[in-house]
């Protein structure tokens, strides 16, 4: 607990329900109800709702993952005489054949990697090896085929750019401000201005402070 009044503990949140194997939680993560995270590291106040799941993959700070969202979507062997896992995952039937570690290997290759700031939509898919960059925004149901620039929001069956979330210059204003990386207490002095002012404003404010 922080000898700060202001601030909240820093330990991550897990519910109960949640299974989390080979995962680094960052600063006030959040995990929901039946969240699945296999080999993740999640960053600092970021969350993830309820019944979503990922495995190989980064994401960075204050992103917001919402429910039955599905990072990093299984891939199956579509060059094998059968896409089933009883070739990738034998042990689960049969004693004395392991699990392929050459596909799983393939499979950890292939890691995803969602920037800061980024709000995952309810039901969102995103595919093996797919980059989002900070301040994007998938849309509900999308299904993210495809690596999704900064500051961007994508939606759709594949995703598709839908449109920039600020002109360019705000976007490299914002990036360049990086306020993801702020300690707690500019940041706790920050989101009044957050909250009320129009962002040219928050940006002139900010970036001589």
């Amino acid at each position: 607990m922080s000898a700060d009044p202001r601030f909240l503990s820093d330990e991550p949140r897990i519910h109960p329900t949640a299974e989390l194997k080979g995962v680094k939680l960052g600063r006030h993560a959040s995990i929901a109800e039946r969240v699945i995270l296999r080999e993740v590291t999640v960053g600092d106040y970021s969350y993830f709702e309820r019944h979503a799941e990922a495995i190989y993959s980064t994401i960075g700070k204050f992103c917001s993952i919402a429910a039955n969202t599905r990072i990093n979507a299984l891939e199956h062997p579509l060059e094998r005489p059968t896409t089933h896992k009883v070739s990738y995952r034998p042990n689960e039937y049969f004693r004395y054949l392991g699990v392929d570690q050459e596909f799983r290997e393939r499979r950890r290759q292939k890691r995803v990697t969602i920037g800061n700031d980024v709000w995952i939509g309810h039901g969102a898919v995103i595919l093996p090896g797919v980059s989002i960059g900070d301040g994007a925004v998938v849309g509900a149901n999308a299904v993210v085929t495809r690596d999704v620039a900064p500051f961007t929001i994508v939606a759709g069956q594949p995703a598709r750019i839908l449109r920039p979330r600020f002109e360019a210059d705000i976007a490299l204003r914002l990036a360049a401000l990086a306020w993801w990386d702020w300690p707690p207490t500019r940041l706790y002095e920050a989101i009044p201005d957050m909250q009320a002012l129009p962002i040219e404003v928050f940006l002139d404010k900010w970036e001589r402070l």
